[in-house]
């Protein structure tokens, strides 16, 4: 097969497939969609920086405690209605947030953003697998194509519409999945509910077995890092939606070729575990050196940028490992992973930002901390874990793009 022929095979989809991954690029852009709106936020409501890095604590906490509950609403109701409740919840908080007149509001609003974007993340894989057309690479392809797509320009999104309000973005994100949502009630077929129903308990039962545990405690402490650097940077950079939504872009983009092309090719070379420890370091690393050089914005540029590679790297395998450390079926384990590294590491942002009031160094050596320390924690399981580097997904998998989703 030529790779013109492939390519039209791979775009030949049914229309419930491109309705699908428009509403995952729409959904994943969520995730830094706000990072050029924090100090504009801030400096119109009069909040503290801690008090606008709420809104990625209140969103961050809710998906996590949201992921336990994501397989039982999905079994009980189906993946196209549990969808579509996804999206509907979204376009109503996002809107909200648009309309708030107080930074509290904003948070609260954004807390019910986090709820729906669990709800439709949780589903939107299997529902793109199923409806298809061409095999199982090819969707998976198209699914990870829309996520990074998402990671990468949302912060652009974010800084282009927040450069004439920090209420467009909000707007904007509302307006999009609101489309989404009418494409999706038109084109995608009602799909069936799964064989069994599974339970919230699942889950913390999962979580009994050490290298589920150790993997999420390692998750939670190197999230510490992710989130300060993702929700304290644009303070000390103090510039512009249009500059803080370009760095950012550069960040997302790093992270989303690095997690769906390098780690995979990096884990075959240097092993699973390993390469885990690697990125961490590299992470902690560069996390310590905008420590030392916070008043430099070209430091703080480079090494928010380069930090997405290590994330990406990181994720992804971190994932995988997560899925295959305990004998229990994969969504239940990614649903355990996912509470433990979403609410414990929801505490950063406002920590960081608190921390960043009184010192604007001490927020980066507090994560750069915490990610030395991840490594610590998953040196003590690498006997329990020894088993992960004897399994590696193949490219384009359920497996591979399942970590890339939820590392994400």
């Amino acid at each position: 097969m030529t790779a013109s022929t492939s390519s039209d095979s791979l775009l030949k989809q049914p229309r419930a497939v491109w309705a699908v991954a428009f509403a995952s690029v729409i959904a994943f852009m969520g995730i830094g969609l706000v990072d050029p709106i924090l100090k504009p936020i801030g400096e119109q409501l009069d909040a503290s920086p801690s008090q606008v890095s709420l809104l990625f604590t209140s969103y961050m906490l809710v998906t996590g405690v949201a992921m336990l509950i994501t397989g039982v609403v999905s079994s009980r109701f189906g993946p196209k209605r549990t969808l579509l409740v996804g999206l509907a919840i979204i376009v109503v908080f996002a809107a909200l947030a648009g309309t708030s007149g107080s930074v509290g509001e904003i948070i609260g609003f954004r807390a019910g953003w986090g709820l729906g974007n669990a709800l439709f993340i949780a589903t939107a894989l299997s529902t793109i697998v199923g409806a298809a057309s061409g095999g199982v690479a090819r969707a998976i392809i198209l699914y990870e194509a829309a996520l990074g797509i998402g990671i990468a320009t949302g912060p652009l999104v974010g800084g282009v519409l927040g450069g004439f309000s920090w209420r467009g973005p909000f707007f904007g994100v509302a307006v999009l999945m609101a489309v989404a949502f009418i494409l999706l009630i038109v084109m995608l077929p009602d799909t069936p509910k799964p064989a069994h129903t599974t339970s919230i308990l699942d889950p913390f039962r999962a979580l009994r077995h050490r290298g589920l545990l150790t993997v999420g405690i390692t998750a939670l402490l190197y999230n510490y890092g992710f989130f300060t650097l993702l929700a304290y940077t644009p303070f000390p950079l103090d510039m512009g939606t249009y500059s803080i939504g370009f760095i950012f872009f550069g960040w997302g983009l790093c992270l989303a070729v690095a997690s769906v092309f390098v780690a995979p090719k990096l884990q075959r070379a240097f092993g699973t575990l390993n390469m885990m420890m690697l990125a961490l370091l590299l992470f902690a690393v560069d996390l310590g050196v905008m420590a030392m050089f916070t008043e430099n914005k070209t430091v703080l540029i480079v090494g928010t940028v380069v930090a997405g590679l290590f994330l990406g790297v990181n994720n992804t395998l971190i994932t995988e490992t997560v899925m295959i450390s305990a004998p229990v079926e994969r969504s239940t384990a990614s649903a355990a992973y996912s509470f433990v590294r979403f609410t414990g590491g929801a505490a950063a942002p406002y920590l960081a930002g608190k921390l960043g009031e009184s010192n604007m160094h001490v927020p980066f050596w507090v994560g750069a901390a915490c990610t030395a320390l991840a490594i610590v924690v998953l040196a003590t399981g690498r006997k329990v874990l020894a088993h992960v580097d004897d399994h590696e997904p193949a490219p384009h998998s359920i497996d591979e793009a399942r970590a890339v989703t939820v590392g994400d």
